[in-house]
């Protein structure tokens, strides 16, 4: 087996079958697998798959467990030499599968690879090339200086905006709505870590996996759009806590011995204003539109 797709479903029927019309409109070269991970979706979203996608391998989880402990138990089922995490909200283009593995074969010292990802407007998703946060470049970033000036390497340092996003980079991380790995490199560093419930995770799997050695390459020789959940301005309060205590378990994790108490003291205090600030904002927006 060449690919393991892993797609994690949960209440995004229509934007998963888009996904996966886009991955079974074309005869790829090579034998591939797609394997769904739903996390007991309420909106019929497993008729969907049995009934228009037989061939898919379907796990149904009998809760929500988060987003990398249902890619883990996908990686776990899967049989491919590289293992695909893709986003449910994402469309794949006719050569995507075959570029990226030839990428992986013919770079053998590369763990990881990403393609570009871009926005249903045309712009670059910047998360799909980036450094690994800190303290410096996390505080330009939220003064929006990389912005104001995404060529400095300073200031754009945290999502590498003075690179060239039409160009090969070796980076520090990807997005996890599109991430080929190794398997042997997942054999070497283990599996997505589960405290992250579904933000973060990508960052720290990267940072393990550079960490051991391997190399972490954005490739934009082909592409995919990402559609990020849709069509909603209000958030689940939930998401907005993950995506702040994400931050918090990825300094924990990785540079809690690495900086003075005053600077982790600034670093928890900004983390949790920000998402307190965050959750107040969401009160005010308009009410999600759900996926149809």
């Amino acid at each position: 087996m060449d690919l393991s797709i892993i797609i994690v479903n949960y209440n995004t029927r229509e934007l998963t079958r888009q996904t996966l019309q886009s991955i079974y409109k074309y005869n790829h070269n090579l034998d591939f697998e797609v394997i769904v991970v739903d996390n007991n979706s309420s909106d019929d979203s497993i008729n969907m798959i049995k009934d228009e996608f037989p061939q898919v391998i379907l796990i149904q989880n009998k809760e929500n467990l988060g987003f990398s402990k249902a890619n883990n138990i996908g990686i776990n089922k899967s049989k491919g030499k590289y293992i695909l995490l893709l986003n449910s909200d994402t469309i794949i283009q006719r050569d995507t599968l075959e570029i990226m593995v030839d990428f992986m074969e013919t770079n053998k010292e590369v763990g990881a690879a990403g393609c570009k990802v871009v926005l249903p407007d045309g712009n670059l998703d910047k998360a799909c090339k980036r450094s690994f946060p800190t303290p410096r470049n996390a505080f330009y970033n939220a003064l929006k200086l990389d912005k104001l000036f995404p060529h400095n390497k300073r200031f754009g340092e945290y999502n590498l905006t003075y690179l060239n996003e039409d160009e090969m980079h070796e980076v520090d991380s990807l997005v996890g709505a599109f991430m080929m790995v190794r398997r042997e490199v997942i054999e070497e560093v283990g599996l997505l870590d589960e405290k992250f419930f579904m933000y973060g995770e990508d960052i720290d799997w990267c940072y393990r996996i550079k960490k051991s050695g391997w190399k972490i390459v954005y490739y934009p020789k082909t592409k995919i759009i990402h559609y990020k959940g849709g069509s909603s301005k209000k958030k689940n309060p939930k998401i907005i806590y993950e995506f702040y205590r994400a931050m918090y378990l990825f300094f924990e994790k990785h540079y809690k011995n690495k900086y003075s108490k005053l600077t982790k003291y600034i670093v928890y205090l900004g983390i949790w204003t920000k998402m307190i600030l965050s959750l107040v904002t969401n009160l005010f927006k308009s009410k999600k539109i759900p996926n149809s």
